[in-house]
């Protein structure tokens, strides 16, 4: 199969705030300089649609000013973007189109459901990560990125999220700080114990801290070739409150990591990290999958 020229954005928008924070995000992205950008807006809310003319023509109305907004706000940067109005419910329609524009990254608004609704209601937002087959930018605020958070560990999906990111265009002043917590080994509180398995549990915690710096050297190496500054840093605690302690300390602009899940039922598993990003990440997410 050839390799593509260009790199494919979809935007997806229904008017709300949270979408026009996702826009408004997207024109200041660093993008790669071949970006081709699509809007989506799905404009069926179910099936009482079919029901109500009223029902119908508001709809209607609510998805062309959701459009030409759209429209208005990202031609700024790329004059010849394109919209399609899809005549399907939220998540099937930004997820069929993404597959037919061949998309590489899906951008959505997050309205932030608490846990309750959230199992009962579903989110737009999160069904589109659950089963896109490419990466997501997920948007909370409007959001200029400059800064990169980026979580690192020995899975397939770092490989993901590390690709994502070298596929774009680093802004002036552009930083990525590559973070990897470490789960140590905690000496026993018995000191007859202690005493005997401590150079043990020393040589454990030396080893699992010097394969970090490993895999964080090489990580930033690849990044470094495409033109990133980077830094790394190495942490002991549970890695979502590191990642999340990272953007606020260093008031970082975007947090990256890779989901598990590639294909099928796997599509569902984004792991703890990344679900747990979705709920509590102040800043833009992208949940890296590679299609």
């Amino acid at each position: 199969m050839a390799r593509k020229t260009e790199f494919r954005v979809l935007v997806a928008t229904d008017g709300s705030r949270q979408a026009k924070a996702a826009i408004a995000t997207t024109v200041d992205f660093p993008w790669p300089l071949r970006t081709r950008v699509r809007v989506v807006v799905a404009r069926k809310s179910g099936p009482q649609r079919t029901r109500s003319i009223l029902l119908n023509t508001v709809l209607d109305r609510g998805a062309q000013i959701a459009a030409t907004n759209a429209r208005r706000l990202l031609s700024r940067r790329w004059p010849e973007v394109e919209v399609v109005l899809a005549d399907k419910t939220p998540v099937s329609g930004i997820l069929a189109e993404a597959e037919r524009f061949k998309a590489d990254v899906i951008v959505v608004g997050w309205r932030g459901h608490g846990a309750i609704r959230r199992f009962v209601m579903g989110s737009v937002s999160r069904g589109v990560v659950r089963g896109a087959r490419c990466a997501v930018l997920v948007v909370r605020r409007s959001q200029s990125v400059r800064r990169i958070v980026v979580g690192v560990d020995a899975s397939r999906g770092v490989l993901r999220a590390l690709a994502f990111l070298a596929t774009l265009s680093p802004p002036v002043g552009g930083r990525v700080t590559l973070v990897s917590a470490v789960p140590l080994t905690m000496m026993p509180s018995s000191a007859l114990v202690a005493r005997a398995v401590a150079s043990e549990v020393r040589r454990s915690n030396e080893g699992r801290t010097q394969t970090a710096a490993r895999t964080l050297d090489r990580a930033a190496a690849r990044l470094k070739r495409h033109g990133w500054h980077t830094r790394t840093r190495i942490t002991s605690g549970e890695p979502l409150r590191d990642l999340l302690r990272t953007v606020a300390k260093d008031d970082e602009e975007l947090l990256v990591v890779g989901a598990r899940g590639t294909s099928g039922v796997r599509h569902l598993l984004l792991g703890s990290v990344a679900e747990g990003a979705l709920n509590r990440c102040p800043v833009p997410v992208v949940i890296a999958r590679r299609n």
